[in-house]
């Protein structure tokens, strides 16, 4: 007999990931703004947001992936016991 599927994403761990990502890119964004060689402050303002939101962006992968692995190493444990 086949298990009803719970849903992977609720709305509270959506919301959860979104402030992580957000504080995630921020702290990146004060990290990386200072390193761009330019006095305009439109172009430290555009490189250093590229540069968090693409560095943003695998941390939200990597928040995915370690979801899945808890929730397999989860339901490992639950079948042995």
């Amino acid at each position: 007999m086949a298990q009803p599927e719970t849903k992977l994403v609720t709305p509270v761990s959506f919301v959860v990931d979104m402030i992580l990502v957000v504080a995630f890119f921020l702290f990146l964004y004060s990290i990386v703004s200072p390193h761009v060689p330019s006095s305009d402050s439109r172009m430290i303002m555009l490189w250093g947001g590229l540069t968090a939101a693409c560095m943003s962006g695998v941390f939200w992968l990597a928040i995915q992936m370690f979801r899945v692995v808890l929730r397999a190493q989860r339901a490992q444990n639950a079948q042995r016991k």
